[in-house]
């Protein structure tokens, strides 16, 4: 098994994306309690985490489908987003879907998750430091802001702005700058 971490260790240390890759790894490392060790943490991350796999191999684009021979990532978890900002974490990816326009730093997403299209032009863009919680379904051209928190099963199909909190079918406003509210989108 850990010979088959060689190819994977030597594409991490000479692909463009090693600073970004090294950004998730520290974002995984924080839930580990580990220390970043890069070498040895991605070695770790890569036998023990099918979804660090799965983001592992799409920053590696081409190359992580021939790695994935090697170490299988996780099949239900399926990321088109080109974009991805550094700090990805899946906690489970489990049937989860992500194909947002873009996505910033330090996105949470967690299992059984839905960003996607309305048709076939529209999907979502989600800010910097988004944490979707399970079950919810972000659908659409519309924009998730800043620092947002989407509840779990929520079903957002209209723009959140910055610093909120929502939960529902469909969404609303709980929380916004960290005072309790009721707001509609």
């Amino acid at each position: 098994m850990f010979i088959w971490l060689v190819p994977h260790l030597t594409c991490f240390l000479l692909h463009k994306s090693n600073s970004i890759i090294k950004r998730d790894i520290e974002r995984w490392l924080v839930f580990e309690n580990k220390s970043p060790n890069y070498l040895k943490s991605i070695g770790l991350l890569l036998l023990n985490r099918k979804e660090f796999r799965n983001v592992f191999y799409h920053r590696l684009g081409k190359v992580g489908m021939i790695l994935n021979i090697l170490l299988p990532k996780c099949n239900s978890l399926f990321i088109t987003t080109e974009h991805i900002g550094p700090g990805l974490f899946i906690q489970h990816g489990f049937a989860t879907i992500i194909s947002a326009k873009s996505i910033g730093k330090n996105a949470w997403i967690n299992q059984q998750v839905t960003i996607g299209f309305s048709n076939t032009t529209d999907c979502p863009v989600l800010l910097d430091n988004v944490t979707v919680n399970a079950g919810a379904k972000v659908i659409g051209g519309i924009t998730v802001g800043n620092n947002v928190i989407i509840g779990a099963n929520a079903v957002v199909v209209k723009s959140v702005p910055d610093d909120c909190t929502v939960v529902g079918v469909p969404a609303y406003i709980i929380r916004r700058n960290g005072i309790k509210v009721k707001e509609t989108l």
